[in-house]
Formats: structure tokens, C-alpha cells, sequence
């Protein structure tokens, strides 16, 4: 059986639904790739065509399973560890230092990875709070999510190839422990570290985190529509703690898309901030 083609009428039907169900939006430039990632899984239910399988991902009683398929196969999933280092390092610096003084009190330390793909953002970010000593004797809990479950098994195992250390600096090395199968993450420091697997549209379990400190959901949101980024952006909003900051990516920006963070000057980088009082502001700028 020969791998089917992906008409323009049938990639515009499976691009709908990919947006309805996460929020992606494939440009149709992407017609390409997706009939080169998906036609393996139309061969593998032997479908005839790009329309069947539309169909099975639409209607059929195990399409659930499909769907995560599908969307593991379109979605990007490149990162490693110590990526953007000089935000990192001013995250290590000073944002680190606001938290640990507005949570004094409480003593506690939630950080969430958003789209944490292989994890090594997580436990780039666990060794930062680690060599900080700044919350030695604190609950702390580093959280990354991820819309695919092949990625997550990745994350868990924090076993990792050559590739994922090409951004590290030496001075790290020491957080590791070198096996046959490659860099292991050292122990403490992946006690820290959580994953769970969920979508950032599905709001009840975004919900479920609780309130975190600090959010880094870099070049997450380039994938999203307008309006699916607009409902993100507030998930993520909703679950900061007051003065809690958002990390995005050095490409991206709140423009257009809401008023309600501060802006936070940084040595050598900027970051949102969720002001201390929270009480009429909406993401989008509107009271509510």
C-alpha cells in the first residue's frame, strides 16, 4: 500500500481540527510535512486516504488515543539543556532573589515549565534553584507539562545524549552522573522535578497546579492561533502568585495579546511580572 497524498481540501479539514483540539496553527506551508508525519499513521489503521483518517480522528470510538498521535507527530519537540543562557542567568540572579523574599513566609517554591518537552528546561531550572541556596530547608516543586506522552517518558527517564549538553557550561557538569546510556541527571535533583501530561487549553487541569511563582513558556506560544494564545496567556496569569514572573522566549511578547503583566527590567533581559495587586486587572487589559 503506497503512502497516500494529503489533498489542499483534507489538509485544511485536519488543520481545523489540530486547532480546535490544542490551539496549534499550521501555516500551509506545513502541507508537506504533515502528510510526511501523519501518512505513516494512515498506513498503519489502513485508511485509503487523508479524508478517512480526518474522519477516524473525528468520530471513531478509539480516536483519543489517535489524536495524541497525531499530535505528537506535528508538534516541535527540540530543546536542551541551559537554552538562552543570559536569561537564565538573570533568572538565577534576580528573579530568584524577589521570590525567595516574597516568599519568605511560606516557604515554598513552585516553578512550572510550560511545554517542558524532554525536560530538560525542568532540571536546567531545578540546578539553578539548587546551586542559588537560596531555599535550602523550603518546599520546592518544579513542574513541567507536556502535550505528548513519547516526550514525557523522555523527561521522566532524565537520561540524556550528547546533543542535549551542547549549551551547557562545564560548571554544570557536576549535577550529572555519567552511564552507559548517557548523562543521568544526579538524584537531588531530580527529586524536584514533576511532569504531567495535559494540553495548556485544558483549563481544568491547568487549574489543578495551584498558584506558582514562576512560569517559563518559551517558544510555546509561536505555535498557537491568536485566540487560543489569548486563553493561554490567561491560564498562565491565573495560576501566578502575585509578583510572579513570566519567562517567554526572546522572540516573543505580550503585544497584542495583554496588558495585564508588568514589564520587569532585568539585568541583560526583560520578563512579565504579575503585579501585587491583582484585584480589577484582566489579561487583554479589560476590568473585570
Amino acid at each position: 500500500m503506497s503512502p497516500p497524498r494529503l489533498e489542499p481540501a483534507e489538509f485544511r479539514l485536519l488543520r481545523e481540527l489540530i486547532n480546535e483540539l490544542a490551539g496549534i496553527m499550521l501555516s500551509d506551508e506545513a502541507r508537506m510535512t504533515v502528510e510526511r508525519k501523519l501518512s505513516e499513521r494512515v498506513l498503519a489503521l489502513r485508511l485509503p486516504s487523508f479524508h478517512a483518517y480526518y474522519q477516524y480522528l473525528r468520530y471513531h470510538p478509539q480516536r483519543k488515543a489517535e489524536v495524541e498521535r497525531a499530535l505528537e507527530a506535528v508538534t516541535t519537540n527540540e530543546t536542551y539543556f541551559f537554552r538562552e543562557l543570559p536569561q537564565l542567568h538573570a533568572f538565577e540572579r534576580e528573579v530568584l532573589v524577589h521570590l525567595r523574599d516574597c516568599a519568605r513566609v511560606r516557604r515554598s517554591l513552585t516553578l512550572w515549565s510550560a511545554g517542558c518537552s524532554t525536560g530538560e528546561e525542568v532540571y536546567t531550572l531545578a540546578i539553578l534553584v539548587a546551586r542559588s541556596g537560596l531555599f535550602t530547608g523550603w518546599d520546592v516543586r518544579i513542574f513541567g507539562n507536556d502535550i505528548s506522552r513519547k516526550v514525557l517518558q523522555v523527561a521522566r527517564k532524565a537520561t540524556y545524549s550528547e546533543s542535549s549538553f551542547r549549551a551547557m557550561p562545564s560548571e554544570f557538569q557536576r549535577y550529572f552522573v555519567s552511564t552507559p546510556e548517557g548523562r543521568a541527571v544526579d538524584p537531588a535533583i531530580r527529586a524536584m522535578c514533576h511532569f504531567g501530561h495535559f494540553n495548556l487549553l485544558d483549563e481544568a487541569r491547568v487549574a489543578m497546579l495551584g498558584r506558582v511563582d514562576a512560569i517559563f513558556c518559551r517558544n510555546v506560544l509561536i505555535y498557537f492561533d491568536n485566540a487560543s494564545r489569548r486563553r493561554v496567556i490567561q491560564a498562565l496569569y491565573d495560576r501566578l502568585q502575585p509578583e510572579g514572573y513570566l519567562m517567554l522566549g526572546h522572540s516573543e511578547s505580550l503585544l497584542n495579546t495583554s496588558t495585564a503583566f508588568e514589564l520587569a527590567h532585568l539585568r541583560g533581559d526583560l520578563a512579565y511580572r504579575k503585579p501585587a495587586r491583582t484585584g480589577s486587572m484582566r489579561p487583554g487589559g479589560h476590568s473585570s
